[in-house]
């Protein structure tokens, strides 16, 4: 019988409910919301309410919040933000819009966010995204200028560009730095985080207790499945993260890789490599890993046929086990490029799970859970088309 994981989560969140009743009624109605982030963050250091996303001022009088970003910035918001910029933090457009169920705030977006855009669901379920400019930031360079002509009421950036940081503040726009980086590429942990600074700044949406809830129920659901793998049934994974006529790039143990391949039972063969972020081998490295199954990352055009039939420059894969077993799958492209963390974390956790093991997640209906998960906790309605066209992403979303 199929395992239903929003029903689970339902339930689990009507006891939830109950009990944050009966201590609300036992407190005489206190509630004190900064209290109650500053209590989580001492009884555990990996809560997603933490001091990096607690709200430090918020007043009904007025009308501005300030809160601490992942960088440890105090930025004070309006608490009215109608005009958002997203520079650096390329997943991040595909959040915000499905938070708001809505990309209409969204003003400015760097070109890797629009490419995935407009070749993934997002622009399909919110084609006003396609309205956004671009033009105002290069790499992790932007001009402030036109920035400025944008008229934002805030800019959200990654948290370890400085430079852009710096550009704001001289030009007096509130930025918000958004970590990718902060959990250890834990992406479940991360994406969790990102939903709770957001529903800090924009209470009315707030979905952090239930996004992190279903997050944790996948986890622990896939936990459970792989805990007892021996070691030699193991997959042996290799990520390929970016791939052209001369480069190879791929997980280390300091990237996304690893925390998938940790998360689903299987073995990433790049952990030796202690780099963090994607790093550059040879094919001559990748035969002597050996890998027993190939992902192919939404970062670059490939196709498993490319690998098959080696189309890509001179590189020639047939002598791998996984190309020799046709063992080469492509990551999911839903609201944005998987390999990273995003509003399609749970689902692509649920998917390579399914695919390194099929035997063991046999009952899971990847497509119906699609759908109840964007349905029960964003809202959206997804055709069954919408649900399978996740899984099968075209070459022209390639960030670069």
């Amino acid at each position: 019988m199929k395992t239903n994981i929003i029903t689970k989560l339902k339930k689990a969140l009507a006891g939830a409910l109950c009990a944050a009743i009966c201590l609300s009624a036992a407190a005489c109605g206190a509630n004190d919301s900064s209290q109650s982030a500053t209590d989580s963050e001492n009884a555990s250091s990996q809560t997603t309410t933490d001091a990096n996303s607690e709200t430090t001022q918020s007043s009904e009088d007025t009308d501005t919040i300030t809160i601490t970003d992942h960088a440890g910035n105090t930025v004070t918001l309006p608490k009215k933000i109608e005009r958002i910029v997203v520079a650096d933090i390329y997943p991040l457009p595909s959040v915000l819009s499905v938070f708001f169920d809505s990309a209409d705030k969204l003003v400015g977006i760097a070109q890797p966010s629009m490419t995935a855009a407009q070749n993934s669901l997002l622009s399909e379920l919110y084609p006003e995204i396609l309205n956004a400019e671009t033009g105002f930031i290069d790499g992790t360079t932007i001009n402030i200028e036109e920035v400025i002509k944008l008229e934002p009421d805030v800019v959200f950036y990654s948290a370890g560009s400085e430079g852009i940081k710096e550009e704001l503040d001289k030009a007096n726009i509130p930025g918000v730095a958004v970590s990718a980086a902060k959990w250890q590429y834990n992406a479940i942990e991360t994406l969790d985080n990102w939903i709770a600074l957001l529903s800090e700044i924009f209470p009315e949406n707030d979905k952090a207790e239930i996004t992190k809830q279903y997050s944790a129920e996948i986890y622990d659901m896939v936990q459970q499945r792989v805990k007892d793998l021996p070691e030699s049934e193991k997959e042996r994974v290799f990520f390929l993260f970016q791939y052209s006529e001369s480069s190879i790039t791929t997980s280390g143990k300091l990237f996304f890789g690893q925390w998938w391949a940790d998360a689903i039972g299987a073995v990433n063969v790049g952990e030796e490599m202690e780099t963090s972020n994607s790093t550059a081998v040879d094919l001559e490295q990748v035969y002597a890993w050996d890998p027993s199954m190939i992902f192919i990352t939404n970062f670059n055009s490939a196709q498993p046929d490319d690998l098959y039939k080696n189309t890509v420059g001179a590189f020639d894969w047939s002598g791998i086990s996984a190309v020799k077993n046709k063992q080469v799958y492509k990551m999911p492209l839903g609201m944005y490029r998987s390999y990273t963390a995003g509003i399609d974390t749970p689902i692509t956790l649920m998917w390579l799970a399914k695919t390194a093991y099929p035997d063991l997640f046999e009952d899971i209906d990847i497509t119906q859970e699609t759908k109840d998960y964007y349905k029960e906790l964003f809202g959206i309605d997804l055709t069954d088309e919408q649900a399978e066209k996740i899984f099968a992403p075209v070459s022209q979303a390639s960030a670069f």
